[in-house]
């Protein structure tokens, strides 16, 4: 019966050079490359600020993590987020005025009737919510064969 090994650490990439994985020695490699010809081309003057951004920027991508998951990870996902399309689900209500609030607190005793709709299913759907409102007595005063 022939035994095969099964790798254990498969999460952890190799380091290639020294204490550096592949990605992290090409994000510090071109963060270095691109402030060096910052350097050779720019004046001193303009070539600190954007040498020190892309080397800032380089050992982010290698070895900062949000989450447990590498920067550019989340630097994708937000490029994706902000330059993506957004589809937006909910409606916005609409503000009552305070004049109608202010008239329906100025008579407590009248409740407001909603006028009957154009369907005739939400006619006898809102008859029959009127009806289930009723005090007791007024349902026995009606006729049982009576339907409204």
């Amino acid at each position: 019966m022939a035994q095969y090994q099964v790798p254990q650490f498969i999460e952890v990439e190799d380091k290639i050079f020294g204490p550096l994985t592949i990605k992290q020695f090409i994000y510090l490699a071109g963060a270095g490359g691109f402030a060096l010809i910052c350097f050779t081309v720019l004046p001193l003057l303009l070539a600190l600020p954007l040498g020190g951004l892309s080397v800032g920027i380089g050992a982010g991508f290698a070895f900062y993590q949000v989450n447990g998951r590498p920067l550019i990870v989340a630097a994708e996902h937000a490029f994706g987020y902000f330059l993506g399309h957004k589809l937006y689900l909910w409606k916005q209500r609409q503000a009552v005025p305070t004049e109608i609030v202010a008239r329906q607190a100025a008579t407590p005793g009248v409740i407001s009737v909603p006028r009957l709709s154009q369907s005739r299913l939400k006619d006898l759907s809102w008859s029959l919510n009127i009806k289930d409102q009723a005090p007791p007595q007024e349902e026995a005063n009606t006729p049982r064969g009576l339907q409204i």
